[in-house]
């Protein structure tokens, strides 16, 4: 039927236009909508959370993780469980915006005002003149100035919500000390141990065990279902190649940006101080411009002396040591506009006119000039070339998105005419599996690149996947090549391992019954105990010993020692461990001591910031609707 909508698809198009539009007339668009449009994810107070909602979100966040970490393993981003927790952190914000509205809280304008004004990043945006750059603020943000205020606006009221409680949250020393002791408190133990290795030599393993042991675990021993691939890749370095870039757009770009591939023009200026700040009275700001003015009057007279009356004379005490002398450097580099303004209107050696500035009054005189150097167009057309291909390969991007889709539709049994049509090389994969493996890039770690492929039609009718995004402007298509179908590995392939499994669970029950004879005996009767050497354990410092060793050794009674306790390691056997005393913590010095505390105190403020939104929770009647995922992260499939 599929091919049939393919080789007649115009056809086809024209009669669902004459059958579609009527409807649409009659019904509305929004009956026509997919379903995910509307699938509700988690609901706040009668307000719903949709998928799409849910997904860019999710795409918002994952991006700003890649660009801040590019190395980042994509699996991690595509995870269930990082969803999910995309999808919590929406439903938190939302019941503390609720919680706000509320209560009528909102952040006044000086205290907003505040805030922007202490905002280092902000700054970026102001131009010299101390304008703010609109543009530049959206071009970078992707968000107008009112919306980045509301949102920061929305934020602040929303951490009042929670201030009241981990604002006033309170710790007592005595509760910071329980809490502090019974991490760093240590015991003296004597451990015996029994391991499994001590029993292997006595147990033994039959044929028919091992038979037997297959069978009832056959789930155990499957060989994944496996596929090899073939796919393509289209991101913006293939888009690239099919940007044409002619000789003469090359030139007159390099015309116009000639000082980017070269070094600018830098210029070396002295400059006599006379310092008038903003605080000076105007009797004052008088007599420090008519200083100034004098010694301007002096220097042009002799401008031999400039060194001289500079260092006399200059307020500037990084400089008039040097006879006035500025570094060398390029337009934009003094620290006042008004004189770098001045020295790069100056001939070498002029003596220009007094220059303003926020500092005071400036003499200047312009010293030396280093004269831009420009390569020549040859050796940077390579450079111009690439940045030419790069500013335009968005736009032919996205005509080549769309070409790549419907060439990819329009041939479903074979890739190659669009990897013909778009300049692409198609790759291979072998061994893939429907979730990413460890360490997978590119489409090979999208797990809705992977769906699509194990997707049934894929498999059965080996036809290429749609065209699916799996990065920022990157898509790919691709079809498997050959399947294998998930299977039980042979007995053969897998008798030492069945073997080597019984004989570990079988010796480790031997050592736990050994354990538990000694600890009767030892417990009715000490005489003949045979401990190891004593060591201090504490749940800092474990001493090579098991966790479960470290916990029942701390959860003895320490008014009954010596104690004996026995305990079951599992796979790895059993210990019996004999408490001889409690090692109280040296008391720290005050400083460290104070530091425990207010770390005790930002657990309980957590603790209680946590208690107080899930009350919230309740009162506004938030809910995720979708069931939450394992808490393990996805894995390659496979035993």
């Amino acid at each position: 039927m599929f091919d049939f909508f393919r080789k007649y698809n115009k056809i086809v198009m024209i009669f669902l236009f004459l059958l579609i539009i009527p409807s649409f007339v009659l019904f509305g668009v929004e009956r026509y909508q997919g379903s995910g449009r509307d699938e509700k994810v988690a609901r706040i107070e009668g307000h719903d959370i949709t998928k799409p909602e849910w997904d860019q979100q999710h795409r918002v966040e994952t991006d700003r993780i890649r660009q801040q970490s590019p190395n980042v393993d994509p699996t991690l981003l595509d995870s269930d469980a990082l969803r999910y927790a995309t999808l919590e952190r929406m439903v938190r914000d939302r019941v503390l915006a609720a919680a706000a509205a509320k209560a009528n809280m909102t952040v006044s304008e000086d205290r907003l005002s505040r805030m922007f004004a202490q905002d280092t990043g902000l700054a970026a945006f102001r131009t010299p003149d101390g304008k703010f750059d609109r543009d530049a603020f959206q071009r970078v943000t992707g968000r107008t100035p009112e919306q980045y205020e509301a949102s920061v606006r929305s934020d602040m009221a929303t951490q009042q919500v929670l201030l009241g409680v981990s604002g006033t949250a309170f710790t007592p020393p005595a509760l910071a000390a329980t809490t502090i002791n019974a991490f760093y408190d240590s015991r003296e133990i004597q451990v015996a141990r029994f391991s499994p290795e001590s029993f292997a030599s006595k147990v033994a393993v039959s044929d028919a065990d091992i038979e037997a042991y297959y069978k009832d675990h056959t789930a155990q021993f499957q060989a994944p279902e496996q596929a090899s691939i073939e796919y393509l890749v289209l991101d913006l370095e293939a888009a690239k190649k099919n940007v044409v870039v002619n000789e003469a757009d090359l030139k007159t770009y390099y015309e116009q940006n000639a000082s980017r591939f070269g070094a600018k023009e830098e210029r070396r200026a002295s400059h006599i101080l006379i310092t008038a700040p903003a605080s000076m009275s105007a009797a004052d700001r008088e007599k420090a411009k008519a200083k100034a003015e004098q010694l301007l009057a002096d220097v042009k007279k002799a401008p031999n002396t400039f060194a001289d009356l500079a260092r006399k004379n200059s307020q500037d005490d990084l400089t008039a040591k040097n006879g006035g002398q500025l570094d060398m450097g390029p337009k934009g580099s003094l620290i006042a506009k008004q004189l770098d303004d001045a020295v790069f209107a100056l001939k070498k050696g002029e003596i220009g006119n007094l220059v303003e500035s926020e500092f005071g009054f400036h003499i200047v005189q312009l010293n030396e000039i280093k004269p831009a150097q420009v390569p020549p167009f040859e050796q940077v057309r390579a450079t111009i070339e690439n940045d030419m291909r790069s500013q335009q390969a968005t736009q032919e991007f996205a005509k080549a998105a769309e070409a790549f889709t419907d060439a990819v539709y329009q041939s479903p049994e074979s890739l190659k005419p669009a990897a013909d049509k778009l300049k692409l090389t198609i790759k291979t994969a072998d061994n893939v599996a429907r979730l990413p493996a460890p360490g997978a890039t590119g489409p090979l770690a999208s797990r809705n690149f992977l769906s699509a492929l194990f997707a049934a039609d894929s498999l059965d009718r080996k036809q290429n996947t749609e065209a699916i995004e799996v990065g920022p402007s990157q898509l790919a298509s691709g079809r498997v090549t050959k399947y294998t179908p998930a299977h039980p590995v042979p007995l053969a392939d897998v008798k030492d391992e069945i073997r080597a499994q019984l004989v570990t669970e079988r010796a480790a029950v031997l050592a736990k019954t050994e354990g538990e004879a000694k600890l009767a005996a030892w417990t009715a009767k000490a005489d003949g105990a045979t401990f190891g050497a004593p060591v201090t354990v504490s749940r800092r410092d474990a001493q090579s010993q098991p966790l479960p060793v470290i916990d029942a050794a701390l959860r003895a009674d320490g008014s009954k020692l010596p104690a004996i306790v026995g305990v079951d390691l599992g796979a790895q056997g059993y210990s019996v461990v004999r408490v001889t005393k409690i090692v109280p913590r040296t008391p720290p010095p005050p400083e460290l001591a104070k530091q425990e505390q207010a770390q005790v105190g930002q657990s309980v403020s957590a603790a209680e910031d946590a208690a107080y939104y899930n009350m919230l929770k309740d009162r506004f009647k938030a809910e995720i609707l979708v069931p939450k995922p394992a808490e393990t992260l996805p894995t390659a499939a496979g035993r």
